[in-house]
């Protein structure tokens, strides 16, 4: 009875609730309020829409939440697993169906009328192959239909991951939508956003998932799940907040706003993320232990509670933010385009020309990133509270390596959200900067920090037959993809080659222009360079380590590679990206082809500094091992009265006798 209740009335008070919210947002905000100035499409549409968005939502959170749980809670072989994905199935399936939806809806509010002749249909082709909110419904719902046809009939787990991680990329097309392109904040507006939707899908579609799985499980690998729903729900309360905070403060701005219409609903939610906070609270602390201790049968009643609570403020969540995403916020978003005298750098970014650069304004200009601000966060506090582990149960691990990957997370923390992140957009020599830290000064500081090793000491390993951080790390660690890319001729190449073909290629203009194309470009330089450093100073496993001469001849041949490289940059008379940074309207500093020829300098000497740290490092590496083998061989040879070498000299006396 008890386990009817959570999968029915559960799911169901997620959707009551959620609904209730959305229409009160509506009618309180005025979201669905028939415009003034514009044509008025209907109530279908003006309600269809945001109830369209809100299924979208809980489609979304519904397939990436079990696919989370699927892949990091469940072993292959038992009962939850196959119910988590025919939960990922039927919600990606809710979610195509309601992208879809919201499409048709998104057309009909700009001005469409429904037909059903074929001028109707050409129209709607139009709208989804040739606008670009249109593209970014269509792509969404066929990559949701493609994940609902994966659910239902794949099982592997690493094909499960990758289709969660598809689930999790699938959510951006649409968070590009939710502010106007070419505004100032427009940016920062994108990766709240688009955070948000992921820390709220894979907590709220976690906990459905453990609603619809209740029946299946006993109450040992119940409490087992809760466990690891719980800990995955805290990182998803920290990245909500976090990317709610930013969100609010862009479309507020300042305390005067926060008691406007926009700024009440905003605090309503809020409310419920902090209760929903709470609840996580108090079941990491007191309903999982309770669960464990409580006779058969006694623990599914706090179960359904605790679970029924939370939907039902996870609806209410949900509800208001689908309708806060229809109700007009106190600052004006307006693009560039509409400003009454846009500059060339608004036109182009969105912003205004910042001042003059100089040393001071590198140091002490500040431009934040959020998603590499949440990583950089994430990467200090699980190294440090490894470390911890480590230290609390009686194991030592090196200080220095823990001093060089604060370090290096402080140094990429800066480089993404520091001057070198403000001023990139607008100078070639500041992006070049970027660049060269990231693919190689930071791996310099993150390799010997030894992530990989520290993980697989200090998280608990499981006996259950599912995967945790460990297993998976050990996974990526033998799996055939790393055998080849950790191979030092395979990094190098990488490391090298991506060199000529990002700035001879349309990559470079999309990396610029477009945030998603940064985000790319950041991962791209900084796992490529640590590839390749990996390759050559790591002690982290690898399926293949180099001889050293080989390691040398690399980065020997690779330092000359980059040297050319950064002297092709300087010796060019013609800009790379033009339509860019040479009509970015600025006045002050070099010009732009001087500027590029400043950067191919930077490639050139600031490149080769790391190198010469590497050189150095394999070096000492080289010398180190051949002391260890030399000290081997004398303890051999005191064990056995250098049998070894009189084998040897018996050889070469039988061949002379021979002879």
């Amino acid at each position: 009875m008890v386990n009817r209740a959570v999968r029915v009335l559960g799911p169901a008070v997620l959707l009551l609730v959620a609904l209730i919210a959305l229409f009160a947002t509506l009618a309180y905000g005025g979201g669905a309020a028939a415009p003034e100035l514009t044509r008025d499409p209907g109530a279908l549409v003006r309600y269809g829409l945001p109830t369209a968005k809100l299924l979208f939502n809980i489609g979304a959170a519904g397939t990436i939440g079990a696919l989370a749980l699927a892949v990091f809670a469940f072993s292959r072989d038992e009962a939850g697993y196959g119910r988590a994905l025919d939960v990922a199935a039927g919600s990606a399936a809710l979610w195509a169906v309601a992208s879809l939806a919201s499409s048709l809806f998104s057309f009909l509010s700009l001005g469409a009328s429904l037909t059903l002749d074929d001028r109707f249909g050409d129209a709607y082709a139009a709208y989804l192959t040739s606008i670009e909110s249109g593209q970014a419904w269509l792509g969404t719902t066929l990559l949701a239909a493609a994940i609902t046809v994966v659910c239902f009939g794949a099982r592997n787990q690493v094909v499960i991951l990758v289709t969660a991680i598809v689930g999790v990329l699938a959510l951006i097309p649409i968070s590009q939508q939710g502010h106007a392109a070419g505004s100032a904040d427009h940016d920062a507006a994108v990766t709240a956003i688009w955070l948000h939707m992921v820390g709220a899908a894979v907590w709220l579609g976690g906990l459905i998932t453990l609603a619809l799985v209740r029946n299946v499980v006993a109450k040992e690998r119940l409490v087992r799940l809760v466990e690891r729903y719980s800990s995955l729900a805290l990182a998803c309360f920290v990245v909500v907040a976090v990317s709610g905070v930013v969100s609010a403060q862009i479309r507020i701005g300042s305390w005067e706003y926060l008691l406007s219409t926009y700024g009440v609903l905003v605090l309503v939610k809020s409310a419920a993320l902090l209760a929903l906070g709470l609840f996580g609270a108090v079941q990491r602390r007191i309903v999982i232990r309770r669960m464990a201790d409580a006779p058969a049968g006694a623990e599914g009643r706090r179960f359904a509670l605790l679970v029924v609570a939370e939907l039902a403020f996870m609806g209410l969540a949900s509800g208001v933010a689908s309708g806060l995403a229809r109700t007009r916020t106190p600052i004006p978003d307006t693009p560039a385009s509409e400003l009454t005298d846009p500059t060339p750098a608004e036109l182009l970014t969105g912003r205004p020309l910042p001042p003059e650069l100089t040393l001071e304004r590198y140091l002490t200009t500040w431009d934040f990133d959020l998603l590499f601000t949440i990583l950089c966060g994430f990467g200090l506090f699980f190294y440090l509270a490894g470390v911890w582990r480590l230290h609390r149960r009686g194991d030592r691990w090196p200080v220095h390596r823990t001093v060089l990957w604060v370090a290096g997370i402080l140094l990429l923390f800066w480089i993404t959200n520091g001057g070198v992140n403000a001023y990139e957009h607008y100078l070639f020599s500041a992006h070049m900067l970027a660049h060269m830290m990231l693919g190689m000064m930071v791996p310099v500081l993150l390799v010997p920090g030894a992530p990989v090793t520290l993980a697989l000491r200090a998280i608990r390993k499981r006996q259950d037959g599912s995967r945790g951080a460990r297993e998976w790390i050990m996974w990526a660690v033998h799996s055939k993809v790393a055998g080849v890319l950790a191979n030092p001729i395979v990094a190098a190449v990488i490391f090298a080659g991506s060199l000529w073909v990002f700035y001879y290629s349309p990559l470079f203009s999309w990396a610029t222009t477009d945030h998603v194309g940064h985000w790319w470009m950041v991962t791209h330089f900084l796992i490529s360079g640590y590839l390749f450093v990996q390759a050559l100073i790591g002690v982290d496993p690898v399926p293949y380590r180099a001889p050293y001469p080989l390691r040398l001849l690399l980065l020997l041949g690779t330092m000359a590679f980059h040297a050319f490289f950064g002297l092709a940059i300087m010796s060019g008379t013609g800009l790379l990206l033009a339509d860019w940074y040479g009509a970015m309207g600025r006045e002050w500093g070099p010009s732009a082809l001087a500027d590029q020829q400043a950067g191919g300098g930077i490639a050139w000497s600031v490149g080769e500094i790391p190198t010469v740290i590497l050189a150095f490092v394999v070096a000492v590496m080289w010398s180190r091992d051949d002391s260890k083998e030399a000290k081997r061989r004398d303890r051999a040879a005191e064990r056995d009265g250098d049998a070894e070498l009189n084998a040897y000299n018996d050889m070469l006396a039988a061949r002379s006798d021979r002879r």
